[in-house]
């Protein structure tokens, strides 16, 4: 529990400046990074007061949490909001900070009937998780290899007349059959004209000679995500796709070249473009350069056009350029690297040059 100490230990510190003296969590994520549970905890409140970290749930979910978070106090009952007004009062706290995203509802009781006062707080948690402990670390590291094995094991069986949708199930059965919990978001395989669509979801279209696959995936391992992006072909493209390809995979390049500690997301984001836009490709970069993983697979801090976000060490974060073009083709290429005091590593392995396979 010393990893999660001190995760409490962070958002505690934060209490003076934000005028508070007490916090309660909702959101899924924010609850699994201050209890330290690899699964979701369930329905229900996470309190920290001066005095306590409470999981306030019901008896539904009383002996899993015994199990995965043993050390974490638990009240069970079945009237939540009651229970919070309870430990405050217990605990002597007067104002609690509140995640800006809990439901009207739910504010509306907690204005009336608390004791406390409520105020309502932007992404305080989330904030706190975007640079990364060590065992956090290691988690990501595990999944962004096993993400890696996968894909490259993918590439051994896409073959003309293969669906989409069974290229994806097959990843992810081979990722489950290795380790990987879950996916973070429904792989995407997109191929030919439909490789143009960012987010195409996998379809029942049969993969074809001389198109373009792009395959997009984040897979779950101890918790944290991984998310890998390549873009392959079945047979030669065409010049016109591969020199595209080839543009991409340059920006990339060259945007990995400066991670580190202090860039910004805008200088990022900036440098891949004015590249692109050079090649000739600028209106076909339609979305941001990256973002943050971990326990979701977008996070802070983020790669775009003017954030001011600056990198930290032990962040980890997506470089992913695209390039696309409405009824022939797209290219994405997406690595994960993670922020080190000097510059950063690549966590993901998969090869980035166009695979003809």
């Amino acid at each position: 529990m010393l990893m999660t100490t001190d995760r409490v230990a962070r958002l505690r510190a934060q209490f003076v400046p934000l005028s508070i003296d007490s916090f309660l969590i909702q959101a899924p994520s924010n609850q699994r990074y201050l209890t330290g549970t690899s699964v979701e905890p369930g329905d229900g409140y996470v309190l920290v007061t001066p005095k306590r970290l409470v999981f306030i749930t019901d008896a539904r979910y009383e002996t899993e949490l015994k199990r995965t978070i043993p050390t974490v106090e638990r009240v069970i009952t079945r009237n939540y909001l009651q229970a919070v007004n309870d430990t405050l009062i217990e605990d002597g706290a007067t104002v609690l900070g509140l995640e800006d995203t809990l439901p009207l509802r739910t504010f509306t009781w907690l204005d009336e009937h608390l004791t406390a006062d409520p105020v309502p707080l932007t992404n305080v948690v989330d904030d706190l998780r975007q640079v990364k402990d060590a065992d956090e670390l290691a988690a990501i590291q595990r999944a962004t290899a096993l993400t890696s094995q996968g894909v490259e094991a993918l590439f051994t069986v896409l073959k003309p007349g293969m669906t989409e949708r069974a290229a994806a199930l097959w990843l992810t059965r081979w990722m489950q059959d290795h380790g990987a919990t879950g996916v973070s978001f429904p792989t995407i395989v997109a191929s030919g004209a439909r490789s143009a669509w960012p987010h195409g979801q996998a379809s029942d279209k049969p993969l074809a000679l001389h198109e373009l696959v792009t395959i997009d995936c984040g897979f779950y391992v101890d918790g944290y995500t991984s998310d890998l992006t390549r873009t392959v072909a079945l047979g030669d493209p065409g010049d016109a796709l591969k020199r595209a390809y080839t543009a991409v995979q340059t920006a990339q390049a060259k945007i990995m070249a400066v991670v580190r500690p202090g860039v910004t997301g805008g200088e990022l984001d900036q440098l891949g473009r004015d590249y692109l836009t050079a090649e000739g490709y600028g209106d076909a970069f339609i979305h941001g350069t990256g973002h943050g993983i971990g326990l979701d697979i977008h996070e802070g801090p983020n790669i775009g056009r003017g954030w001011p976000d600056r990198l930290e060490a032990d962040q980890v974060i997506t470089v992913e350029p695209g390039v696309y073009f409405p009824g022939q083709g797209g290219i994405r290429i997406e690595d994960d690297l993670q922020v080190t005091a000097t510059g950063h590593t690549v966590l993901t392995t998969v090869p980035r040059n166009l695979i003809i396979l």
